[in-house]
């Protein structure tokens, strides 16, 4: 395992799980704040076991498959997914949608919940658990084909993995110490770096799936990097040149 593609790797994983981390833990936090944390906690920790069951079943299956298929499956899927989270990012970033507020989740999905609140001694609160568990299962989700995606095709399983722990246990702590929605992490700059991130790892196993012989073998990665991160910026700058002319119109 060479240091130069697993440290990048450990790096993505660890901000692309940030973001999903950061987005279920503000619903979780309403969970617990409106209909109390007993439910909000039973609801994650069903998702998060639900999480390690599909993990433990995903993992055997790929090694059953040929590395070059690999590559290429989840090397486009990979593509696509970052070029997906790297376009939103420019747009907010020039201005021309609106950004992504935590604060506003958190406030929505407590109104949300506090409109059916059940009492406190009815048994188990179904809404509450419910909920939690929902967006635990759909953003963990993201975070398991994030680590499939960037791991399998490069045998960085173990750096992947260890990148989206962290990521958990940076986001658990946070939200044990402040217990209130994270809305002074940068998501939305998140968002972007890790839009570069993916879609330049995607291009790489693409071409390892095609066979191409990349300049430098997994240093090809930074250069990569480089390339999408100027490239954005760019769109960022017409974007903004773009949003200027027509409020001047």
């Amino acid at each position: 395992m060479s240091w130069a593609h697993a440290f990048p790797t450990m790096l993505a994983a660890f901000l692309a799980s940030l973001v999903e981390f950061v987005e279920a833990l503000t619903v979780v936090l309403a969970v617990g704040v409106v209909r109390g944390w007993r439910p909000a906690l039973i609801g994650t920790g069903l998702g998060l076991g639900l999480l390690t069951a599909l993990v433990l079943t995903l993992g055997p299956a790929l090694a059953a498959i040929p590395l070059g298929e690999i590559q290429l499956v989840v090397g486009t899927l990979l593509l696509l997914f970052g070029m997906r989270w790297l376009r939103k990012a420019i747009l907010r970033a020039a201005g021309a949608i609106a950004h992504h507020d935590e604060a506003a989740t958190f406030a929505d999905e407590s109104a949300l919940l506090a409109a059916g609140r059940p009492l406190r001694d009815q048994g188990w609160d179904g809404v509450a658990i419910g909920a939690a568990l929902k967006i635990v299962m759909l953003e963990g989700i993201e975070v398991v084909f994030i680590v499939i995606a960037l791991g399998a095709g490069g045998g960085m399983l173990v750096p992947a993995s260890l990148g989206a722990v962290m990521a958990l246990a940076v986001v658990a702590l946070l939200g044990v110490v402040v217990h209130r929605p994270l809305a002074r992490v940068p998501e939305n700059q998140l968002k972007f770096a890790v839009g570069v991130l993916l879609s330049a790892f995607g291009t790489f196993w693409v071409g390892e799936g095609m066979g191409v012989a990349w300049p430098g073998e997994d240093w090809s990665v930074v250069a990569l990097i480089a390339a999408y991160l100027a490239v954005a910026l760019v769109a960022v700058w017409l974007c903004r040149g773009r949003q200027s002319a027509r409020a001047g119109e």
